[in-house]
């Protein structure tokens, strides 16, 4: 396997980019519309592709929510992150506007861990392995 890469379905994804964006930097790129594709006929001015490049390992693909079968999934995503100072920047980031499901904290398998649901209702698993 080469990397697996996260899909996000979300509703408005235009404003969710920008918001990921913020949250997690990088860069947009490869923003396709379902305008003139006619397997999309219906859903004009939504997102069908889009990705959010964090950095060269890190990649989310981002689009809206276009049938019933699109929402929330199980799961969560899993963030293993670098530094002690990350995870609290990204905690306070997705629990603003979200809601936290575990507080950030230093857990017996020796990790700073925390779960929280963002404001457009996706999970995220905070992680950072201070060995």
């Amino acid at each position: 396997m080469k990397r697996i890469i996260p899909e996000i379905f979300v509703e408005n994804c235009k404003e969710a980019l920008e918001y990921y964006k913020e949250v997690f930097g990088g860069e947009i790129k490869n923003v396709q519309l379902a305008d003139g594709k006619p397997m999309f006929k219906g859903f004009e001015g939504k997102i069908i592709h889009s990705e959010l490049h964090v950095n060269a390992d890190c990649i989310m693909y981002l689009l809206d929510i276009l049938t019933d079968s699109h929402k929330r999934p199980n799961g969560s995503l899993l963030l293993e992150l670098e530094s002690e100072e990350e995870i609290n920047r990204l905690y306070s980031a997705l629990s603003k506007n979200g809601s936290v499901k575990f507080e950030l904290q230093k857990t017996f398998w020796g990790a700073y861990h925390a779960v929280v649901t963002d404001y457009y209702g996706n999970t995220w698993g905070l992680n950072y392995s201070a060995r």
